[in-house]
């Protein structure tokens, strides 16, 4: 088979540098997991190898360009992702996240989404009322629901920010652990503390709880109360039941929005019971005012390994599926 070459031009030598990454590391990961070669050429990648691979890795290498033309990082995680996108050829999709800062955190640091599943993600939370986030570890659901409530607070659009979830964990029970049911929940809620002391910095964020315009609490709390004019967010809802889901989404009051995250992988209820969150997904995908987002392992942007695990545990849930679906045929 004839190779075919293409050439990108960088436009400079800091464009040029950003792509390549520490010892051409970045340039080494597009080779190998796209079968080219490519070298330089004063600012111009040239590109050598299987005609569809040389437009892919080209598609690559243009997307990263943008990234780097906004300012953005350009690691190892963002070179994983847009090889994912080229290899679909949707890498032109990347100037979606050119626009647009979710929030900013209290030390200045612009929050901005690093894949197009989370663009879209928070597309759906500033256009709908109640938004589903769907999707594995690391995909950045609840942070992002966390970053937009703080801005819906600062910008006067909400006067309480509401953070719960159900207090179910694989193989431990409340009753077990030490103190009050304060100190029972916080290892539960911990992970949204995180994200809130980030965005708002520990003393604000202090002064907000005191005054009660920030509200943690374990999602049995919820029952027979109306949340109004407040930025309600669900976490590991995945360990809802229907009934507990049904509950929680009839509190809505007026001027309210809810953000439910989840995780169907990781469902930790009794045997027999089903998740409220894959139930809902269903029932509530066709009302008006109602966004179910799904998330995938491309979305993920914490270590780019943390992808290759969510995967290999999806393609063992497959093979387990597959094989219990043949014993039960040969029943």
């Amino acid at each position: 088979m004839n190779n075919t070459v293409k050439k990108v031009g960088a436009g400079s030598v800091d464009k040029l540098q950003k792509i390549l990454g520490t010892f051409d590391e970045n340039l080494n990961i597009i080779m190998r997991e796209l079968g080219v070669l490519i070298r330089v050429d004063g600012v111009t990648f040239v590109i050598e190898g299987a005609e569809e691979k040389t437009v892919q890795a080209a598609s690559v290498i243009e997307s990263l360009l943008t990234l780097a033309e906004n300012g953005e990082t350009v690691d190892k995680g963002r070179v994983q992702y847009c090889i994912e996108l080229g290899l679909d050829g949707k890498a032109q999709d990347i100037t979606k996240l050119s626009s647009g800062t979710v929030a900013i955190t209290y030390r200045g640091k612009p929050i901005k989404c690093k894949t197009v599943g989370q663009k879209k993600y928070v597309d759906s939370i500033k256009r709908n009322t109640v938004t589903f986030g769907i999707g594995p570890a690391g995909t950045g659901k609840t942070y992002l629901a966390v970053c937009l409530a703080v801005q819906a607070m600062k910008q006067k659009q909400a006067d309480k920010i509401i953070l719960t979830r159900p207090a179910v964990e694989a193989g431990e029970k409340l009753g077990f652990l030490p103190g009050d049911l304060q100190t029972k929940v916080d290892p539960y809620l911990r992970p949204l503390y995180d994200a809130l002391q980030e965005m708002l910095g520990l003393e604000t964020y202090t002064k907000l709880m005191e005054r009660g315009s920030i509200e943690i609490a374990p999602l049995a709390y919820m029952r027979g109360r109306t949340l109004s004019n407040s930025f309600v967010i669900l976490d590991e809802a995945q360990n809802t039941t229907r009934e507990q889901m049904k509950m929680f989404l009839t509190r809505l009051g007026d001027g309210s929005k809810m953000v439910i995250t989840g995780d169907v992988t990781q469902i930790d209820l009794p045997n027999g019971k089903s998740s409220g969150l894959e139930h809902a997904a269903t029932v509530l995908k066709e009302v008006d005012g109602v966004g179910i987002m799904y998330l995938t392992d491309k979305d993920v942007v914490r270590n780019p390994l943390v992808m290759q695990i969510v995967r290999a545990y999806d393609k063992d849930d497959k093979r387990r599926l597959t094989n219990a679906d043949g014993r039960k045929a040969d029943e």
